[in-house]
């Protein structure tokens, strides 16, 4: 069935996002073969464990709902989005796709350190360098900017109910690992995390390790 012009961006976001939890899902795996352990996709934590209950059919909808839509004739109003110049979501999608790739330089900079989880019986390499020299969650703010640009995209009262979850799941998830990394790293993660901004760089210049 031809897409039309107006649906092409939903459809493109869906298929990004599509392509993004494919990837985690492979890193997932990946994970799993060289250490036994999941990299926290079902955290050990019960916290994290209940805060995935509401994040991940989040995540699924994310998928979801824009392909379905952009496929879809016919949808209920609470599906249907707000009027929007084409323009704009263009620019949205343009600035989503720069995203995922910054994403998948950020995954390969944490290499076998990368997690999306706590968990209190494992212990990996701090990472301080490359995007994590000027934010310490690169991975979570180009995620909130994603979901952002979706809702751009398709701002419907669904897409903005499924925003807020995942971004108020997001600035939790960060301020709860970085509890845990200052407990795991001491003195070395305090530093960093007073220097270098969360999600927003404080500086251009990036942070060096002493």
């Amino acid at each position: 069935m031809p897409v039309s012009p107006d649906r092409i961006p939903p459809l493109i976001i869906g298929l990004v996002m599509l392509a993004y939890w494919a990837r985690v899902i492979r890193l997932v795996l990946k994970a799993k073969r060289k250490t036994g352990r999941g990299a926290g996709f079902v955290p050990t934590e019960p916290l994290g464990r209940a805060l995935r209950l509401a994040w991940y059919p989040a995540v699924a909808l994310w998928i979801i709902y824009p392909i379905t839509y952009a496929l879809s004739r016919e949808l209920p109003a609470f599906f249907r989005p707000y009027p929007l110049p084409q323009g704009v979501a263009w620019g949205a999608t343009l600035v989503a796709l720069v995203a995922f790739g910054a994403t998948l330089v950020c995954w390969k900079k944490m290499g076998g350190s990368w997690r999306m989880g706590i968990d209190p019986n494992e212990k990996t390499r701090l990472i301080l360098t490359g995007p994590y020299a000027y934010v310490r969650h690169p991975i979570y703010a180009l995620s909130s900017l994603l979901m952002l640009m979706t809702i751009v995209i398709l701002p419907s009262p669904l897409m903005l109910i499924i925003g807020t979850i995942h971004i108020t799941l997001i600035q939790w998830e960060a301020s709860r690992e970085e509890k845990y990394l200052v407990g795991l790293h001491g003195d070395a993660y305090a530093r960093y995390r007073a220097s270098v901004g969360r999600m927003i760089p404080r500086s251009l210049v990036p942070y060096q390790p002493a």
